[in-house]
Formats: C-alpha cells, structure tokens, sequence
C-alpha cells in the first residue's frame, strides 16, 4: 500500500468528521441493529464506545455508548433492540471469528 493511502495518512480532521457522521448515520438507522452489524462487519454501536474510550475519552462506559447512540443506552435499547435469534447470535460469533483481534 503506498504511503499516502494509509489510514494512518489520513488527517486527524477529516477522520474525526468522517467518524462523526458515521455515528450520526448509525443514530438515524435504528433498523441497523447492533446484533446485525456485528454478524455481518464484527462491530457495532458498543463497539464504538470503546474504542471511543480506548482513544482517550474520559467518560465511563454509560457516557460512551450515549455519545454514540445519541440517548442512554437503556433508552434506547428498549426503543429500539429486539431480542437476537439464535441465527444471529451464531452469525455474530462467526464474523467475530474473523475480527484477527482487532475488535
């Protein structure tokens, strides 16, 4: 991979605004469900309050993950998570299979 086409390449201000309308699309697409990105990309919403954490925010988990859903968590897993099926229970530690470490 050449030089300039690395992420780590990428400036911090155009990441952060990317990162920042990442979050904003996943608070908009309630119907994109953690459990279902987590079986198909080995991530999802909790995923990215750790990592926000593990960047240097300062908040303990519960303000992480209201950062990153945009409402308390408890909030808004009553609105919005349904209970996972086995099928995709299965299909999420499949795909965490495949994470290397990196999750």
């Amino acid at each position: 991979m050449h030089e300039n086409n690395s992420i780590d390449a990428l400036d911090d201000a155009v990441a952060a605004s990317a990162f920042r309308r990442l979050v904003k699309h996943l608070q908009q697409r309630h119907d994109a469900e953690n459990i279902d990105l987590m079986g198909l990309a080995g991530f999802c919403r909790n995923c990215l309050a750790d990592w926000i954490r593990d960047a240097g925010f300062e908040g303990d988990k519960a303000a992480a993950r209201e950062v990153i859903h945009g409402i308390p968590f408890d909030e808004w897993k009553a609105k919005y998570q349904s209970e996972a099926t086995p099928e995709q229970l299965a299909r999420m530690e499949e795909s965490l299979k495949k994470n290397g470490g990196a999750h």
